[in-house]
Order: structure tokens, then C-alpha cells, then sequence
């Protein structure tokens, strides 16, 4: 027999052997007559199944109680392997990441069931139960950008709302009772051996007797269930078993539905962790890793420049290196605290800037062009020992903070965050109102930050490595804007404004100027949120 003749029988008989064992999971068509199959031997119950639209869907759950299924019903996109991969690299290190990435194309060969094994084993293996915070501090977020709009708005014309999904329960949990308001969650348990989770999961049949126990809550003829199309019969199962009535969805349908706008969460995302900026795909996972090593000594390179060399060379390098600095120092006129007789102003000037990253203080240096002293309220060892600029840590109590923020103004500009601590997406937290005494010239700067792969900031892990982590992306970014001068000092001895007014007015003035909105939120809330702490017990690791 000829070669090539040879050779084409055998990739036909292959190709016919992966229609035929994979192509139910591919075809609804076929996914229809299995589910058809298996309602018939629920032909006695009042059990059904109906193929419809959402608003069909949303015209029958009005006040009923709804069971819906994480990955084939809320999220638009139902692969895991971004969730299970942000596990990896937040909970395990970049090694473990990259064995999670190695395995993709063993995790996608070995089916839905063996393939999620794979990575709860990877993802979780002798991870420290009590420290695990990524289910809670770096999820949310990735979550909440795979929420269909649709989707969201059909679960808020339900009554209970009930969760099923494959996933660990130590992975969904906050996200869906913290920020989508979800009633009861029912996930996968992860086994637990001397406090370490050991990477395996507890038998699906603790999630059906947990959901047995939710029906008998629950009158008869009042619950609906709602998946995917493409969910695996497992599920058909568990639904057909529990619920009075089954809506299945269409993947080409929840494609084809918008993302849920971030004014329409629940409640707000406003803190988050983490070091990833991207959803990571696997495509986004190869450039990521592509990218480490040179992002390595693209980071030294930039921070030797700054570090070294004076503003007038540093400058034009680092853009040439690929970072983005944008400076606005005329903006548009807006009004200010103005004292009713002609302020006198110092010489000395005190910037006030929201926090973004460390590196705050640094670029409005640059942007200015001459050495500023940066106050801080906590900063790391190692930050310290590298700044090109000078810092002073302050002690949190006010009397002396005063007196040493009125000596360091004596001496030169100063430039201060009254924040406290960063804030990664568009929020302002509560400013100190230290600041609103010290001085007369005090010039408020909007500040912002673009990043594309890596955060500079974090709560939870090592702040000495926040500015490499910053300078290793491909291209980051900063903007700069000056706004107009306030007249603190006076306002605050004429008695005519509070320093708490002044606060509040600079902290407006520079929520307009970014379009961020303004909170009372403090770092207290921020770190008990993240990392479980006040964000204060250890000062040398935390800011």
C-alpha cells in the first residue's frame, strides 16, 4: 500500500474517533437528544425542560426561587482556567503558574471532571488554608468583568437566589455573597490536612444533599433551575433532581450579551490585589511568561536610570525605555478656598496628591524637574534605601506629625499623600486633614497610573518589590496634572473653613480632575478587607 494512502486512512479513522467521542460536547444538536433522553426517565414528575430566551426566562422567575449554575448560567465566558491560574501565580508563586501553564494542553485532553482535578491539585496543593485571601481580595474582580449584564438582570427579578458550580467554594464565595448579593453558595470543599490544603476536592453528592436540604426550605412549584447548554449531564442531572422546571442557555446566546457595567455591581469593587492586570488567558499567559525575563532587565535598567543619572538625561531615556509620563500643569481654571484678605505666600510649597503607587512622590520629581521630600506613612526598608528622593516616615500621631511636616516645609518643597495608602481602580479614600494647617501654597496634583501586566502595588505581598513590579511592564504610564493653588493655613486660623472642609474640598477638586468618585473609606478598611489587619503591624512591609 502506498504511503501517503496509508497515511490518509489513518488521519481519517482519528478524526472519525474525535467526532465521535467528543462531538456530543461540541454539537448542541447532539447535547439536545441527551437531555431530552434523560428528562424521559423523569416523565412521571413534573420535571420539563424549555429552550428560550432570557426574556422568557426573566417573564417566570418573578419572586421564585432560582438555582443557577456558576459557569454555564452567570459567566459569559465559562472557562476556568483563568481563575485557576490568578490561584497559581497569587497563592503559589510564578513556578507554580508556570507548571499550571505547561499542563494546559494535558488539563484540556482529559475532559471537564479530570481537568478541573488538575488544577484544584496545582493551583492548591500545600497552599496554607488560613492565608488564603485570593478567593476574597483578587477574584472579585476577574469575576465580575465575565458577568453578563443580561444575565445579572434576570437573577435581580428572582427571589432566593442559589448558586451550583464546580469550582472550590474558598473561590467563589466572596464574589457572589459580597458583591452580587447571592443568598446561599453551593461549590466544590477542598480537603484540609494540618491546616494545608492538599489539592483534592469532597465528592459532588455533599452538593446535592446541600441542595436537598435548600428544596425542602422551599414550596413546592417554586424553584427553577437555569444552566448552559454545553454544561456536562452531570449537571442536567443535579438540576433535573432538584428543580421544578430547567431553562438551559445557548453559549452563541451569552456571547452575544454585554459585560455588567461596573455602575451596576451590587456594591462597589474598590479594593482589590493582587499582581496580575489581565485576565489571564492562555495566549496572555504565554506572553506573560515570554515577557518575564526581559521584563526583569527592562526593570533594572529603568530603575539604574532614575536612580543615577539627572532629570534632564533620565527623563528621555526612561520614555525611550517605553514608559509613558504625560504632565499637565495649566489646567483649566476651578475654584478654590480663597482667604478674605491677600494670603501671604510661603516659598515653600506642600504638594497634596492622591496614591496610586510608591512611585508618586518619585514622578512628580520628574514631572517638576528638581528633588522634593516625600512624607510617608509607612514605606519599606528597601524603598527607603533606593528612593532618589528623600523620605520621612511619620509617626501617626498628629502632634508630631505637624511639627516635623512644619520643619521639613522649612527646608524645601514637600510633596505628601494624605491617602494613606494606594488605590488601584478610579476611588478616592478619606484624606487626613493633616495637611490643611501646615501651609498657604498648597497645590493639589491629580495623579493616575497605567499599567498592563503587572500592579506596583499590593497589600498582601512584598512591598519592596512593588516599584520593579511597576517598571516591568511593557510600557506603564503616568499622568501628572497641577491643579490651582489652595489657601489652607489661613482658612483654617480665620476660622472660616475647618481643616475637614479643606480636606474635603482638595480631595473633590481631584476626583473631578481623574473622574474618580470620592469615599470615606481609610487604609483601615482597605487592608481588613485585603489582608484580614489594620495594615499597621508591620510598617516596614506594608504602605
Amino acid at each position: 500500500m502506498c504511503p501517503t494512502i496509508k497515511f490518509s486512512f489513518f488521519k481519517t479513522l482519528f478524526f472519525f474517533f474525535i467526532r465521535t467521542v467528543f462531538g456530543q460536547f461540541r454539537n448542541p444538536k447532539a447535547l439536545h437528544r441527551s437531555v431530552s433522553n434523560l428528562h424521559a426517565t423523569h416523565s412521571g414528575s413534573s420535571k420539563y425542560q424549555k429552550y428560550t430566551s432570557l426574556v422568557h426566562i426573566s417573564d417566570q422567575v418573578s419572586e421564585r426561587t432560582l438555582i443557577f449554575n456558576v459557569e454555564g448560567f452567570l459567566l459569559k465566558s465559562s472557562s476556568l482556567f483563568p481563575y485557576f491560574m490568578l490561584v497559581a501565580f497569587e497563592a503559589g508563586g510564578l513556578i507554580r503558574a508556570f507548571l499550571l501553564f505547561i499542563l494546559y494542553p494535558l488539563i484540556c485532553l482529559a475532559g471537564e471532571e479530570m481537568g478541573l482535578k488538575i488544577m484544584v491539585m496545582v493551583s492548591f496543593f500545600r497552599v496554607k488554608k488560613d492565608n488564603f485571601r485570593v478567593g476574597r481580595a483578587v477574584l472579585p474582580k476577574f469575576f465580575l468583568e465575565n458577568v453578563g449584564l443580561e444575565i445579572f438582570e434576570v437573577l435581580k427579578k428572582g427571589g432566593k437566589t442559589v448558586a451550583v458550580s464546580n469550582m472550590p467554594q474558598v473561590m467563589i464565595d466572596s464574589f457572589l455573597r459580597d458583591y452580587l448579593d447571592i443568598d446561599l453558595v453551593v461549590g466544590r470543599e477542598l480537603k484540609v490536612f494540618c491546616g494545608y490544603f492538599v489539592g483534592l476536592m469532597e465528592d459532588k453528592k455533599k452538593n446535592i444533599l446541600v441542595l436537598q436540604e435548600i428544596i425542602k426550605q422551599e414550596n413546592s412549584g417554586d424553584v427553577i433551575g437555569i444552566s448552559s447548554l454545553n454544561t456536562s449531564l452531570d449537571h442536567y442531572k443535579l438540576f433535573l433532581q432538584q428543580c421544578n422546571e430547567v431553562y438551559l442557555v445557548r453559549s452563541t446566546d451569552k456571547r452575544s450579551w454585554q459585560h455588567l457595567s461596573r455602575d451596576k455591581y451590587p456594591k462597589p469593587l474598590i479594593f482589590h490585589d493582587g499582581r496580575l492586570a489581565f485576565r489571564p488567558e492562555i495566549l496572555d499567559c504565554l506572553a506573560m511568561f515570554m515577557w518575564f525575563p526581559f521584563g526583569l532587565v527592562v526593570a533594572i535598567i529603568r530603575a539604574f536610570v532614575a536612580l543615577t543619572l539627572p532629570f534632564e538625561i533620565s527623563t528621555p531615556t526612561l520614555i525611550f525605555s517605553g514608559l509613558r509620563f504625560t504632565v499637565i500643569t495649566k489646567p483649566k481654571t476651578s475654584r478654590s478656598f480663597q482667604n478674605s484678605r491677600d494670603c501671604q505666600k510661603t516659598e515653600r510649597t506642600l504638594y497634596v496628591c492622591n496614591h496610586r503607587t510608591l512611585l508618586d512622590p518619585l514622578y512628580l520629581s520628574f514631572a517638576l524637574k528638581k528633588n522634593l521630600t516625600a512624607v510617608t506613612y509607612s514605606l519599606s526598608r528597601m524603598s527607603e534605601i533606593l528612593a532618589p528622593i528623600k523620605t520621612v516616615r511619620m509617626t501617626r500621631n498628629r502632634d508630631q506629625d505637624a511639627k516635623l511636616v512644619k520643619s521639613l516645609l522649612n527646608q524645601g518643597d514637600l510633596v505628601i499623600c494624605p491617602e494613606g495608602t494606594t488605590c488601584r481602580e478610579p476611588y478616592l479614600l478619606r484624606f487626613s486633614p493633616l495637611f490643611a494647617e501646615m501651609s498657604d501654597n498648597i497645590i493639589p496634583v491629580a495623579s493616575n497610573s497605567h499599567v498592563t501586566m503587572f500592579y506596583g502595588t499590593t497589600a498582601g505581598g512584598l512591598k519592596c518589590l512593588d516599584p520593579f513590579f511597576f517598571l516591568m511592564n511593557p510600557s506603564p504610564g503616568y499622568t501628572m496634572q497641577l491643579l490651582e493653588g489652595v489657601s489652607g493655613l489661613s482658612m483654617c486660623q480665620d476660622g472660616n473653613e475647618s481643616r475637614f472642609d479643606v480636606a474635603n474640598y482638595v480631595q473633590s477638586e481631584l476626583g473631578k480632575a481623574l473622574g474618580f468618585e470620592c469615599t470615606k473609606l481609610t487604609r483601615r478598611d482597605k487592608y481588613q478587607i485585603l489582608a484580614g489587619n489594620d495594615g499597621i503591624a508591620c510598617t516596614s512591609s506594608k504602605s
